[in-house]
């Protein structure tokens, strides 16, 4: 996993949302994201481009977990709930994940625990590894 970490240590965008990794193993993430006002949309609440670059970036680690560079084909997003502050956890999961094409779902929590937005991804995997495009990157 250290590879995985390591590869979207490079993700600017996630960088500069402020969104934290606390957990990857194969098929699964969490991420975490502190909402901060450049989150905010014009009426105060976090702004779904925001939620869905969260959600977004945990399916990514979840996907790319298997060691093979995996890149996104389909991605939507439901938003069940309005916030304003606190701390946002990200889970994906993995539904399916037979031959090249892979299936997540990451909820998305506030504090309390109660579902702010559900992303769903669908993943294409490439042929080629994680570890392999991060030695071509060094070069």
């Amino acid at each position: 996993m250290d590879e995985i970490l390591k590869f979207f240590e490079k993700d600017r965008y996630a960088q500069l949302s402020n969104i934290e990794v606390v957990s990857v193993s194969p098929g699964k993430a969490t991420a975490t994201m502190e909402v901060e006002e450049m989150h905010l949309n014009g009426v105060g609440t976090v702004h779904g481009g925001a939620l869905f670059t969260l959600g977004d970036f945990t399916f990514a680690l979840a996907a790319n977990s298997h060691g093979t560079v995996t890149v996104a084909i389909n991605a939507n997003i439901s938003y069940l709930k309005a916030i304003s502050s606190g701390k946002l956890t990200a889970k994906a999961r993995e539904l399916s994940s037979g031959g090249r094409i892979g299936s997540y779902t990451v909820d998305i929590c506030d504090e309390t625990g109660d579902l702010v937005a559900i992303f769903q991804g669908m993943a294409y995997r490439k042929r080629d590894s994680i570890q392999d495009l991060i030695a071509k990157q060094s070069e």
